[in-house]
């Protein structure tokens, strides 16, 4: 491996730890659920993304050999992320959890609360 795909391997993996440290501070210092729901969820995925790209390279450039394994890592984290941070903050929106008071548009989280769930279909005979 030559010093140029040294550098860019680790320049993505400093990219990706630098994204996790962001993303785990992000948790620990935001006000509210709301807020520190979205700094996993964006910032982590993309740190592990980054890291998984930087895995894919470098076995893909030493061996010679094309692996499968960190992409469909990374499309995992692609699909389940934002998917557990809707369920959550649907739960949180449920359970009367309250935002922070500068969260624009508060109105709008009274009238999803108001909602009410579909009907379950009957079925047909």
């Amino acid at each position: 491996m030559n010093t140029t795909t040294e550098i860019l391997i680790t320049s993505i993996l400093l990219l990706g730890g630098t994204m996790l440290l962001i993303g785990s501070i992000g948790l620990a210092r935001l006000p509210d659920f709301y807020t520190r729901l979205h700094a996993p969820t964006k910032a982590t995925t993309l740190g592990i993304g980054s890291i998984a790209l930087a895995s894919m390279l470098d076995f893909g450039l030493n061996l010679d050999t094309l692996t499968f394994k960190e992409p469909v890592i990374a499309l995992f984290l692609l699909i389940t992320a934002p998917v557990t941070a809707h369920m959550l903050s649907k739960s949180a929106l449920h359970h009367q959890l309250n935002p922070v008071r500068r969260t624009q548009n508060q109105a709008l989280l009274e009238r999803a609360r108001a909602q009410e769930p579909p009907e379950p279909s009957t079925p047909q005979d």
